[in-house]
């Protein structure tokens, strides 16, 4: 693919756009920009052959099945556009605000996706922030027209609010079209940097990297995967810079007094400059890792095993790592970690049949896997769908909005009411009676007195259904429970949901508080 009638149709010396050279094999990525030139339109782009080919889409994407929208190709753009967002100055070429309305993986439905360009229809599935299914693309007689035909069931129409945010920073139009800064495909906004720089380096060594999500999937995906054991444990990244360490929970606070035996580990690497991401665990007596006894460590009952488990290397002696393959970032972890303490361990790829892998983990009591495409470079802050996670066990956090009385011989409280946010509303999941022992009780009862609210923090609730109300909840009842500010987030395993969106036989795991409240969604399998 050549890019000679991009770099025809631009002035880099005015135009803050990447000028970019045609890469080798990529990763199958796709964005969609949303851009305001002479007249809005969508330019919607796929990673093929080493450039992102390109159409620009007046109407936007079709939702319905069959639905039909023109697509007209465009010249083909560098990868490096891919994270491109910004103003292109007035009087250049496409000159006006652009927005990364939505970017992600998508997956050819064939072997030979170029073949079928060519020939002038192409299938794909799309997996982004807020596409999901199957498209594919139809040649009409002008060569340059196409048609970009939505080819599944039908799916919901994004919000006008969801319309006008980008996938990438958050950020709407307006506010994207009031700097001319262009958006740095580091992630400026979601990575804070300091002054020093390693010797050699034009990189500053980063202070904080938000990390890298995995989305939930309901079966093992086609393709090449790296799979890993999930932990069950808190998410933490490891900073090492000279002789000072730092280890950050995943929404950026300190993890060093918390774990300080793990920082001390940190601390003595053999390396003088990494960043490492990792999961801090409490191992049982089978050596799995336990959420309840990680719990038990915090609240002082017990002493398990504290490990940290890393699985990502981020930066190596003043080079950022980010964009290279995950298998490559995986051996050059290995060989850093080196003869590092027992209390660092590396989580090592497990060489197998996925379905194999999958039964052994149920065998061995795991929570599940994790999938990583073997060639995906770390997205900070992003779930793109480039790593899944497959879970055999059913848990996930939630917040807590209330509690009932106790009854009987329990003291403190009887249930707690927890829920999840969904547009920005905090929707009620059912109880949590049970997975207290008395000092836990005792903990969170000290931690509730603080937090108390006057009223109901869950719009469905009251819902009176048959008779009764809202998980499960009569209306004596519900004058009954005490409010709360929902800051709290804790993690709750449960057999299943109900068709009226409450979680059944739910049991609680312990408190996360290196998550805020609002980022708490339900998990729904792709």
């Amino acid at each position: 693919m050549s890019l000679a009638k991009y770099h025809k149709k631009r002035d880099f010396t005015k135009t803050p756009e990447p000028r970019g050279n045609a890469e080798a094999a990529g990763l199958n990525r796709f964005v969609i920009q949303k851009h305001a030139a002479s007249r809005l339109h969508y330019d919607f782009r796929l990673e093929l052959a080493g450039t992102l080919k390109s159409w620009a889409v007046p109407k936007g994407v079709p939702y319905k099945k069959g639905e039909k929208h023109l697509a007209v190709e465009v010249e083909d753009h560098p990868v490096s556009y891919i994270d491109f967002e910004g103003t292109i100055p007035k009087g250049q070429y496409g000159g006006g605000t652009v927005m990364v309305w939505d970017l992600g993986h998508y997956e050819p439905l064939s072997e030979h996706p170029l073949k079928d360009l060519a020939a002038g229809k192409l299938h794909f599935v799309l997996h982004g922030e807020k596409l999901h299914g199957k498209w594919y693309l139809v040649r009409l007689r002008d060569e340059k027209n196409w048609l970009l035909v939505r080819g599944h069931d039908d799916m919901k129409p994004i919000s006008k609010a969801l319309d006008d945010t980008s996938a990438l920073s958050g950020r709407t139009m307006e506010a994207i079209g009031r700097t001319d800064k262009v958006w740095d495909s580091n992630r400026a906004e979601q990575t804070k940097t300091l002054s020093e720089k390693h010797p050699g380096s034009n990189e500053c060594f980063p202070s904080f990297v938000e990390p890298m999500k995995a989305r939930l999937a309901l079966r093992p995906p086609a393709g090449k995967w790296i799979y890993e054991v999930k932990f069950d444990g808190f998410r933490a990244l490891a900073f090492k810079k000279g002789n000072s360490a730092r280890l950050l929970s995943r929404n950026d606070k300190d993890f060093g007094r918390r774990f300080p035996d793990i920082l001390k580990a940190v601390a003595a690497l053999a390396p003088d400059d990494l960043i490492m991401d990792g999961e801090i665990v409490a191992l049982d007596k089978e050596g799995r890792s336990s959420f309840q006894l990680l719990q038990a460590y915090d609240l002082g009952q017990e002493k398990p095993p504290i490990i940290y488990y890393v699985f990502d290397l981020l930066r190596f002696e003043g080079e950022n790592l980010q964009h290279q393959p995950l298998a490559e970032r995986k051996e050059n972890l290995k060989n850093a970690l080196g003869d590092a303490s027992g209390l660092i361990r590396y989580s090592a790829s497990l060489e197998a049949d996925v379905n194999t892998l999958l039964k052994e983990a149920q065998r061995f009591g795991l929570e599940g896997l994790i999938g990583k495409r073997a060639n995906s470079i770390y997205e900070p802050g992003r779930r793109s769908g480039a790593w899944i996670k497959l879970k055999l066990h059913h848990e996930q956090e939630m917040v807590i909005g209330g509690f009932t009385d106790p009854e009987g011989s329990r003291h403190s409280f009887g249930s707690l009411l927890v829920g999840y946010y969904e547009k920005n509303q905090l929707l009620c999941a059912g109880k949590v009676g049970t997975g207290f022992d008395e000092p836990l009780l005792r903990s969170l009862a000290a931690r509730f007195k603080s937090l108390s609210a006057s009223a109901c923090p869950f719009v469905n609730l009251p819902e009176k259904k048959a008779g009764r109300y809202g998980a499960g909840i009569t209306l004596a009842e519900m004058r009954r429970c005490h409010w709360l500010n929902p800051v709290l987030v804790c993690q709750v395993r449960y057999s299943e949901w109900t068709r009226d969106g409450k979680l059944r036989h739910p049991v609680f795991l312990g408190l996360r508080d290196d998550k805020a409240a609002k980022e708490v969604v339900r998990e729904r399998p792709e």
